[in-house]
């Protein structure tokens, strides 16, 4: 069975992650360490975070090649590391998640989270308007 890719109610293409119970589209950011935007991608919820990643950190790569350090979620471990070494040549972190039941803020983890947070709080940013966003 196919996933239905549209709807009625929702313009364009969306999709659907089961594992984080996403409908429609996942962003994907990149900040610098003050939390400010460089670069965002909003694929498709069905498309892996791992997929949507190599597109951000080539779209990241065009336009910030002096780059040296990326810290990335534990989720973009294993292959994602080696790729970004040998292809954009930049030394990848993993931040990981403390195995605690309660709330620690993860220093370079935080920011992200931050970020999104800061977003979140615009209602204009609200609103699907992926479906009209040209992607290069």
């Amino acid at each position: 069975m196919t996933p239905n890719r549209s709807r009625p109610s929702q313009k364009g293409p969306h999709g659907y992650d089961a594992g984080k119970r996403v409908n429609g589209r996942k962003r994907h950011i990149a900040s610098d360490t003050r939390g400010l935007l460089l670069t965002v991608m909003a694929p498709l919820a069905d498309i892996q975070d791992r997929v949507g990643t190599r597109a951000l950190l080539i779209r990241l790569f065009v336009h910030f090649e002096c780059l040296k350090t990326i810290f990335a979620d534990g989720s973009y471990s294993g292959s994602l590391i080696n790729w970004a070494l040998s292809l954009l040549g930049w030394n990848t972190q993993v931040i990981k998640r403390c195995q605690q039941h309660g709330f620690e803020a993860l220093l370079k983890r935080w920011i992200v989270e931050r970020t999104f947070a800061w977003l979140s709080q615009s209602r204009r940013l609200g609103k699907n308007h992926e479906v009209t966003v040209l992607f290069s």
